[in-house]
């Protein structure tokens, strides 16, 4: 059993919000969309921080290396930037394509980072001096998701055909790939155990890691999963939707724990929820409506 409730409300953004961040303490976060700007909260005070940097361009992505002090955006005219949070300077932009970067990701053992976006084509920086080391193409088409295995030795990638790609870290050489979904695969995630993938299709698939094949399966949502957040210690995954729905699945089983929505009684989001991130044992919400949640969430188990 599980409880949850709804801790804050944080307003001020003017338009969506496709991109949650955690800070560099469990106190803060950054959020991000098709406003002008990223945004830092207090999410101890619950209140609003700070405008972080303003931008040119709707931010599909945020990525954020704690260890280094900075914050990477992935825009949609195909920039990343690389932001000083203490300084709250702006440190480099990057160019790829003129086309929207959806993913990033940082592989601090090899001292890189790497995004991927609209065009399918990846591109890997240097952390230190983010000179371009290499460009690949992982898909034909757009890729929107992407995670690093934990040990740091697989990445993968899903696109809009419903593939999702397993690579090698040390060449970005491809292992494997499947057809998982059978439409385009919108957010991928991996814990100890398995990957989990969610897709246009509603579903949600449990993949086994080295072969990507599907250990369970369930219709998760009534529309596109938007995100698949695994807790860091937990055996919680949580899962939110255009449907308007938050739900919480036991990560091992994929059993139904708790779902969260206006029509279930809770103070929910009103229009499609777009991103979610664990911080602590909160979890946060955001979506269309400009809303930003703060969820406590007890584990009775």
């Amino acid at each position: 059993m599980i409880d949850i409730s709804l801790s804050q409300t944080l307003r001020g953004h003017q338009n969506p919000i496709f991109a949650l961040s955690a800070g560099l303490d469990s106190s803060t976060i950054y959020s991000a969309g098709n406003d002008k700007g990223v945004v830092e909260w207090d999410i101890a005070e619950g209140k609003f921080k700070r405008i972080l940097c303003a931008v040119p361009a709707s931010v599909y992505a945020l990525h954020l290396l704690k260890e280094r002090g900075i914050l990477i955006l992935g825009l949609r005219t195909g920039e990343v930037w690389v932001v000083d949070v203490k300084q709250q300077r702006l440190v480099q932009k990057l160019d790829t394509s003129k086309s929207g970067i959806f993913a990033i990701q940082s592989l601090v053992e090899k001292n890189e980072f790497i995004a991927i976006g609209e065009e399918g084509v990846a591109y890997v920086w240097s952390l230190d001096k983010f000179e371009l080391l290499y460009r690949f193409r992982v898909s034909e088409t757009t890729v929107r998701s992407m995670t690093l295995y934990r040990g740091g030795n697989h990445i993968v990638f899903g696109d809009k055909n419903g593939v999702v790609y397993l690579y090698e870290v040390s060449d970005y050489k491809e292992i494997i790939k499947s057809t998982v979904h059978s439409m385009p695969v919108t957010t991928l995630a991996v814990d100890d155990l398995y990957l989990y993938s969610g897709g246009r299709d509603a579903k949600l698939h449990q993949l086994n890691l080295l072969d990507l094949s599907t250990k369970e399966v369930v219709t998760a949502h009534l529309f596109t999963v938007y995100a698949a957040i695994p807790h860091s210690s937990l055996p919680l995954l949580a899962t939110v939707s255009r449907d308007k729905t938050i739900k919480i699945w036991n990560s091992t089983t994929l059993g139904l724990l708790k779902n969260v929505s206006l029509e279930r009684g809770f103070d929910s989001h009103r229009l499609s929820i777009n991103a979610a991130i664990w911080v602590d044992n909160r979890l946060i919400t955001a979506g269309d409506d400009k809303e930003i949640k703060v969820w406590d969430i007890i584990d009775h188990n």
